[in-house]
């Protein structure tokens, strides 16, 4: 794997933060700011390493597999740290996902 595509891997898990950590931020109808923080932090950390990445590799290849990284990521700590519904059909549409990125990856000119 070259560097760039390590980059974008990185940018790709930061992107669980984020989403996890607004989650958190709210709870029991109270404002929580270290969440919050981290939040912010993971954004930030996951724009820097799509900079990096995005240097060498094509933006829509870049963005496609930055955001599936996320979205993947997101989807199975929704269902192992906050209780989301694990079912089949919604495995089934993020394997589509997880296809996607193999597939941009695989023909990939970086």
């Amino acid at each position: 794997m070259s560097v760039a595509w390590f980059y974008l891997v990185l940018a790709g898990f930061f992107e669980w933060g984020w989403p996890i950590g607004l989650k958190f931020a709210w709870r029991h109808g109270q404002f929580h700011a270290w969440p919050a923080l981290g939040a912010l932090v993971s954004m930030a950390l996951s724009g820097v390493f799509l900079f990096l990445a995005q240097r060498t590799i094509p933006v829509g290849t870049a963005y496609a597999v930055w955001t599936g990284i996320g979205a993947v990521g997101a989807f199975v700590l929704g269902m192992l740290i906050l209780g989301e519904p694990v079912q089949a059909a919604r495995f089934v549409f993020v394997g589509l996902i997880v296809a996607g990125i193999v597939g941009l990856k695989l023909v990939s000119p970086s």
